[in-house]
């Protein structure tokens, strides 16, 4: 069964060219709001690292990584699927202090994700990673909300920024964040799934944070999947905007203050992943040698989205789509790139 919404009338604001103009902008302006917001400044980044490291992010434990052997070491290295473990490391072999932190463009292949055919997911995946340094005093939920709050402020300054340029552009996103765990979106909506819930929330209020994904709610059941090492359980949460377009909430950035060694201990037994702890970053964070710090990735093709009213991910990147999503695509009045 086809995954792809296709929503009725649907036309572009813009025109292909105007669309590659746009996104050009909104990259280029996004990043200014997004640095000056949190204090970052922009690192280069590795588009693949080694398997033994530690360092690539194995999401939810069963996609594969892109992996290839390297002719001039004999060595493999794996295509990153996100910078989360690479970001804490830089930081600390780049000396940032308390209070400052990165940016940097992800380019990851998830081959497997389940989700690609619908209208968010793609094999290539294109990101803002940041991360941040924080001290044990701002290892809070307080300092996490207003974290989320300057990222969503710096979405809506832009979305003024672009529309300033494209006045028929009209994407509506509000920078009032309303924040809810998990856990509370289940004792509210204990009848739904996870991904209804996020829906009927974030079309009541707009624009939500949903907190402390990955650990198991009440229900038995866990309202997402997390890798047990980087982001806190306690700590985290993904930022979600309503789309008229797609009538459905998009989820834009998936983020938390990381794991100490008291959480990385704690999280590691509970995800039966203590195998881990013998991998260089796993040891350097267990023996305390790796800054606190706070981080996310933000999509920059789903930013594009939203920002530019469009209903496929395909309209703002070049990737490989299944002959159902080409042709549904078609019939729709959707025009991949």
């Amino acid at each position: 069964m086809s995954k792809l919404i296709k929503p009725a009338d649907y036309k572009s604001v813009l025109s292909v060219y105007d669309t590659q103009k746009a996104i050009g902008i909104i990259k280029r302006t996004f990043e200014d709001n997004l640095s000056a917001a949190l204090n970052l400044v922009r690192v280069s980044a590795p588009l693949f690292v080694e398997p033994m490291t530690g360092f690539n992010d194995d999401l939810d434990g069963i996609q594969r990584p892109v992996e290839f052997e390297i002719l001039a070491t004999g060595t493999k290295a794996q295509i990153v699927q996100s910078l989360a473990k690479w970001k804490r490391i830089a930081l600390h072999k780049y000396g940032f202090p308390v209070g400052e932190g990165l940016y940097t463009d992800m380019n990851g292949i998830r081959r497997d994700d389940p989700d690609v055919g619908d209208n968010l997911h793609s094999i290539y995946v294109d990101q803002w990673d940041w991360e941040k340094v924080i001290d044990k005093q701002t290892r809070t939920v307080g300092y996490l909300k207003e974290t989320v709050k300057s990222i969503v402020s710096a979405i809506c300054i832009t979305q003024e920024q672009i529309k300033f340029k494209y006045p028929k552009l009209n994407p509506g996103l509000s920078s009032e964040v309303s924040f809810i765990t998990s856990q509370e979106l289940e004792d509210m909506y204990p009848n739904l799934s996870p991904e209804e819930r996020e829906n009927k929330y974030t079309k009541e209020k707009n624009t939500a944070f949903i907190m402390q994904i990955g650990d198991i709610l009440k229900s038995g059941i866990k309202h997402g999947t997390r890798a047990p090492d980087y982001d806190d359980w306690a700590l985290n949460g993904d930022i979600f905007f309503w789309s008229d377009i797609l009538n459905r909430a998009v989820e834009i950035s998936s983020m938390g203050i990381r794991v100490d060694e008291k959480s990385l201990d704690e999280q590691l037994t509970k995800a039966d992943c203590d195998r881990r702890r013998k991998l260089l970053y796993h040891k350097m964070l267990l023996d305390g040698k790796l800054p606190l710090t706070i981080g996310g990735g933000i999509g920059q093709s789903r930013l594009c989205m939203l920002l530019m009213e469009k209903a496929h991910i395909g309209e703002v990147q070049v990737s490989v789509w299944d002959n159902d999503t080409i042709s549904g695509c078609k019939e729709a009045g959707i025009e991949l790139l």
